[in-house]
């Protein structure tokens, strides 16, 4: 559809551009003497609402030859045979309008002069036809620029999608490493605790693989995921792994990416608790502040081991998915103190899918 058409508000501006260089024209040819008043009116405001009609189909033409690619010979040529021919076709109609309303005691006289009136419907209906031109090579020129950026938009969506499936990807894989060689180790020393660990961990691939295709779960949906993951780790360390969470009412309902706690949760474990002979308790926290969502993960650790704890792969992962989800919007910040190890997430607490 022609895009003027297309939109009303467009259309009514086109129309009320033309009504006023009718206008303009028709007061010309009132003051010139050459019309009177009503004979100018009755002549010009009509046909110039038809020849708005007319020079809609520059469009056509403009987009055969495009400003960038025709030599600018041809679209000199081109455009005035256009406006020749779209003059001549109004002039034809106006021609026939004339002895219509030539029927008009008022307007009796029209005929006599529309002789002395052709030149100035020709020459005036080749520069409003090539008014139109400009006209219509800049709506082209706003619609290019407007679906070149809405293609990059397009793509720039669909990369951030990618990234984030692809990093979603890689936490299955890696929490299913770490967890594989703990019922490893397990087989040995205690094959029904190696069971035990297998089939919840089956269970917990079940509960996370419908998760694939879930852009956004509620915050109390991901503790249980946690919750969930640390029963698998506690059938290897038992009562030296224990774990406590105070969670705000309004944060528990507020929407996070999937499996964005556990690589944090499994961080804790991996280098921090693991490495404690005495083990340690994860403590999680979940707070609202404002338009805000805060997420807390606390473990001690060896205050003497090496600084794995603020580097490892999990945490790079959550790092890369906060910024595909959410940009500058959300962070994650760590800070090690005191043999603590402490990582915290600020993200938008909006309920919305991303």
């Amino acid at each position: 559809m022609h895009p003027i058409l297309a939109q009303r508000e467009r259309f009514t501006l086109y129309l009320v551009g033309w009504l006023l260089i009718a206008g303009l024209l028709a007061a010309l040819a009132a003051m010139s003497g050459t019309l009177q008043w009503v004979e100018a009116l009755a002549l010009i405001l009509p046909m110039s609402v038809v020849y708005s009609f007319i020079c809609l189909a520059a469009l056509y033409v403009c987009r055969a030859f495009p400003l960038q690619t025709t030599p600018p010979f041809k679209l000199a040529a081109v455009f005035v045979i256009a406006s020749f021919l779209s003059s001549s076709l109004w002039l034809l109609i106006i021609k026939g309008w004339v002895t219509l309303i030539a029927k008009v005691e008022q307007l009796s006289t029209l005929e006599a002069k529309f002789s002395g009136l052709v030149p100035l419907f020709v020459g005036t209906g080749i520069l409003l036809y090539l008014l139109a031109v400009v006209v219509h090579y800049l709506i082209l020129a706003f619609e290019s620029s407007r679906d070149v950026e809405r293609r990059a938009l397009e793509l720039q969506a669909l990369a951030r999608e990618a990234e984030v499936k692809a990093l979603k990807a890689q936490i299955q894989p890696h929490f299913l490493f770490n967890s594989l060689n703990s019922i490893s180790a397990l087989t040995t020393v205690d094959p029904a605790k190696a069971r035990d660990m297998s089939q919840r961990l089956a269970e917990f691939l079940r509960r996370t693989l419908k998760l694939a295709s879930t852009q956004t779960i509620a915050l109390s949906e991901e503790i249980s995921l946690v919750e969930d993951f640390l029963a698998i780790e506690q059938v290897r360390f038992g009562s030296r792994l224990s774990f406590s969470k105070q969670i705000d009412e309004e944060a528990s309902t507020c929407m996070v990416p999937p499996l964005l706690l556990q690589p944090l949760v499994e961080n804790a474990i991996k280098h921090g608790i693991a490495n404690l002979v005495e083990g340690g308790a994860i403590s999680l926290e979940a707070r609202h502040r404002g338009s805000r969502l805060v997420l807390i993960v606390t473990n001690p650790c060896d205050p003497d081991s090496n600084a794995k704890l603020s580097k490892g792969v999990g945490l790079e992962n959550v790092r890369g998915r906060l910024s595909s989800v959410y940009g500058n919007e959300a962070r994650l910040d760590t800070q090690r103190n005191d043999g603590v190890f402490r990582a915290e997430i600020s993200l938008p607490s909006s309920p919305s899918s991303y």
